[in-house]
């Protein structure tokens, strides 16, 4: 239904992973949609490590017939392989995925190579895995790899609905934007939406200024640096923080970070309904 691609121009940390892990955790819990966060990242379980402690993350996966998945570790190469043999239905990418939320939430884990040529021979095929599972999810969260080859990963931003641009408060990365946007049309589309992620809300460069700065028309979004959240990200349990602080009062420390989540959500489920309206 829709593939949501969070992407960054930087290749130093923007907190891009967890503010997809964020967004789409939030989505999953408030909202009645069946969600799949894709992880396209090479020798990296960022992602992974925010939903599992190490032990959990490799136990095998089980099919929707009680079964393991044959051949895999992680998911995406078996997948891969079932789909390249046309032996596929329409919760194939479930199998092969693991279950965070029941009926809400899977992740499809990143490669499970350490070999680079391996890795961009899968990323040849996402685009692919991403039209197989846009059949069976109403939203898919892609986390793009910053060491995905570039016309790789155009290839995933040409079929995204939403393509999030994930950014710093730094001035430079925002000028880069800036000029990226000049010299791209690309990204002077309509479904591309900014994020500050590991926002500082003390700094001069908060969502008001850049908004003016980049004349943008609408506030962009941004996932505030919450001590809480990042330390859950690292155990596993980022579920269990998102569960404990679904309903907060004012004077809770967390509310601005939820609250922000929350806006994010909302803002892609209305870009959605607005690029649906226009088709």
């Amino acid at each position: 239904m829709a593939i949501i691609t969070f992407k960054s121009n930087e290749l130093k940390e923007t907190g891009q992973t967890l503010s997809l892990v964020a967004t789409a955790t939030q989505m999953a819990i408030e909202h009645s949609y069946k969600i799949l966060i894709l992880s396209t990242n090479f020798k990296d379980q960022t992602l992974e490590n925010c939903f599992w402690e190490l032990d959990r993350l490799n136990k095998p996966i089980i099919n929707t017939q009680g079964h393991a998945a044959v051949g895999v570790d992680n998911g995406i190469e078996g997948l891969i392989r079932v789909l390249a043999s046309n032996k596929t239905s329409t919760d194939i990418v479930k199998n092969y995925s693991k279950t965070v939320l029941r009926d809400r939430l899977d992740v499809l884990l990143s490669p499970n190579t350490k070999d680079y040529q391996e890795y961009t021979q899968i990323c040849d095929e996402y685009p692919e895995v991403l039209k197989t599972a846009d059949r069976y999810y109403d939203m898919i969260f892609v986390d793009l790899s910053s060491r995905m080859r570039e016309q790789e990963a155009q290839n995933i931003l040409n079929i995204s609905d939403i393509i999030v641009v994930n950014m710093t408060q730094r001035l430079k990365n925002i000028d880069d934007y800036i000029e990226l946007k000049q010299n791209n049309e690309f990204y002077a589309r309509n479904n591309i939406m900014l994020l500050l992620g590991r926002y500082d809300t003390f700094s001069k460069y908060n969502i008001k200024n850049v908004t003016r700065y980049l004349k943008e028309k609408k506030p962009i979004l941004a996932i505030p640096y919450n001590t809480l959240f990042f330390e859950s990200c690292s155990e596993g349990k980022v579920v269990d923080f998102m569960l404990r602080f679904k309903n907060l009062d004012e004077s809770d420390r967390n509310t601005v970070f939820i609250k922000e989540v929350n806006r994010a959500d909302d803002s892609i489920i209305y870009k959605l309904q607005e690029l649906q309206m226009k088709i």
